[in-house]
């Protein structure tokens, strides 16, 4: 499956990558540069905003602008206004804590994990966002919380732990939001990488993103690998459909921590990449609250 360069503009960490319909962009953060972005494909301008802090994912809200998990807690986001308006802290008293990668469900409740930034203990935990502001947290015991996505009919929720290379599967109830029946679904290999953020497609297949793998992976939804896109560069961070048709898969990388051999060796580390997936993806909800 060809694979072709959208965006190279010098991200260091690109992440959550989401389409705006009403739009026709795509958003995606740069962790570390801590940027908010957005790609316009058909005049291929870049727009770049800086943040007060890291903005690690973020979905959009039904009353405009953005909901996100910055590095320290929830707010919302208004471009125009260049304002940050935080909701709440989160893990406060865990210093070496950061919220990471995470979405909203098909009920538009907002989701979004923490990781533990020295990758030494398994601290990180899964929080819910609802309407009513309030956050509880649903799962823990992980390293690096990521690869948050949900099926089609929004009945399974996938969570990833990306620094043991699991992939989790949990039965969803979308009246309620709880989860349960937490269970390995997939876990790559050494070469494959690490599993890093991810997304479903309508026909309810799981794409995850393979950090130093160089690849991204389609998994059917019995947990039997379908199909590996390989990519020009090794740390792959996320996907997204997006287009007209939502028939278009874009790419997010990322460049930080590459040696300086590493990094000209691949002069692509950290671009926007491209491909036709030859299916479908579904519009990601707005966030309710």
């Amino acid at each position: 499956m060809p694979v072709e360069l959208a965006l190279n503009a010098g991200i260091s960490v690109g992440e959550c990558p989401l389409w705006a319909a009403d739009e026709n962009a795509l958003y995606f953060t740069d962790i570390a540069g801590t940027t908010m972005n957005a790609f316009y494909p058909q005049s291929a301008t870049h727009k770049q905003w800086q943040m007060p802090e890291r903005l690690c994912c973020f979905a959009l809200r039904e009353k405009g602008g953005f909901v996100a998990a910055m590095g320290s807690g929830f707010a919302f986001l208004d471009l125009l206004a260049g304002v940050t308006d935080y909701i709440t802290k989160i893990e406060p008293d865990l210093p070496d804590n950061r919220l990471n990668d995470g979405r909203c469900d098909r009920q538009g409740r907002f989701w979004a994990g923490t990781m533990h930034e020295p990758r030494s203990r398994f601290d990180g935990v899964l929080y819910r966002l609802d309407e009513d502001l309030s956050h509880r947290a649903m799962a823990a015991d992980v390293m690096v919380s990521n690869g948050l996505a949900f099926s089609p009919d929004g009945t399974i929720m996938y969570w990833s732990d990306s620094r043991n290379s699991k992939i989790f599967r949990f039965d969803f109830d979308p009246k309620t939001g709880e989860i349960s029946n937490r269970r390995i679904f997939f876990e790559t290999t050494l070469e494959q990488g690490r599993p890093d953020g991810a997304t479903v497609d309508a026909e309810g297949y799981y794409w995850s993103a393979c950090y130093l793998g160089g690849r991204v992976l389609r998994i059917a939804p019995d947990g039997t690998l379908d199909r590996e896109i390989l990519m020009p560069v090794k740390n792959i961070t996320m996907v997204c459909f997006g287009g007209e048709q939502l028939d278009t898969l874009y790419i997010t990388t990322g460049k930080e921590g590459l040696s300086p051999t590493e990094l000209r060796n691949s002069p692509l580390a950290g671009a926007l990449f491209v491909t036709d997936p030859g299916v479908k993806g579904i519009l990601d909800p707005k966030f309710k609250g």
